[in-house]
Formats: C-alpha cells, sequence, structure tokens
C-alpha cells in the first residue's frame, strides 16, 4: 500500500475492531456481510504468530488441531495466505491478505481452532518492497 493516509484508515479501522464493543460480544447475530474479495482499496495484510505449546508433543499438537477442524476452517473463504513460515522458537508466521469485512470471520476461525495447540498474536502489516525498491533506486541514481 502505497499511500500512508490509507494505511492509518486501515490501522485504525483494524485497531477499532479489536477495542469496540461488538455485535458477536454482545449475543447478537451480525448482519449478513455481502461477499467481498480483497481489492488495492479494501485490502489489509495481517501477520499473525501462532506460538507452539512447547509443554506438548508436536503430535498431540496436530491430534488438537485436526479434532478442533483447524485445517478444515483455516483459513475461512475470502482470506488468502500471502506466506506461511515456520520459525524455530516462535512457531508459524503466517501473512494473510483479507477484506477487513472478513477480519470478524478470520477471528472466529482462529479462536475456534487454533487456541490450545497455539497462543496467537496479530499484527497489521503492509507491503514495504515497492517503497524499500523505490528509495534504494533514488539512492543509487544520486551517487
Amino acid at each position: 500500500m502505497k499511500n500512508p493516509l490509507k494505511l492509518l484508515l486501515l490501522s485504525t479501522a483494524l485497531a477499532s475492531a479489536f477495542i469496540s464493543p461488538g455485535t458477536i460480544a454482545q449475543g447478537k447475530t451480525p448482519a449478513p456481510v455481502k461477499e467481498t474479495f480483497a481489492t488495492p482499496d479494501n485490502a489489509l495484510l495481517l501477520t499473525v504468530f501462532l506460538r507452539h505449546d512447547q509443554s506438548r508433543s508436536l503430535s498431540e499438537l496436530r491430534a488438537q488441531l485436526q479434532k478442533q477442524d483447524f485445517f478444515k476452517s483455516f483459513p475461512p473463504p475470502g482470506v488468502e495466505v500471502v506466506s506461511w513460515n515456520i520459525t524455530m522458537g516462535i512457531g508459524h508466521i503466517i501473512v494473510l491478505r483479507l477484506p477487513a469485512s472478513k477480519l470478524v470471520a478470520l477471528n472466529m476461525a482462529l479462536e475456534s481452532t487454533a487456541w490450545g495447540p497455539y497462543k496467537t498474536e496479530f499484527f497489521p502489516s503492509y507491503d514495504y518492497r515497492d517503497i524499500f525498491q523505490g528509495l534504494q533506486k533514488k539512492a543509487q541514481e544520486g551517487n
């Protein structure tokens, strides 16, 4: 995302989603959301850390994930996996691209299927590669 104002607005919207009392927290059914796909104008990147419960064996963790339907439910429809890495000592680091309207579905999928084997952490992020390459090119042209 090249526009810092758009990044600020998306970050604010994401933060609001986590701290505002939502309809689900109040026990009400959310209004149906029209199917939305990530576009440059509505997409956000979310980096998800799934930290392993190191007190349990890998086979125990996988059995619980299977029992909780993690592999069937994650990621929910409309959420794109940009990258998925295992980092020793941390666990899974997953970068997802999604429209803001899919944030609740993503959160519910993780709460329902990943809690137990993993502790979850979320970080809004953006693709810096084009910005970096532009700065690098500008610096090289100046020399």
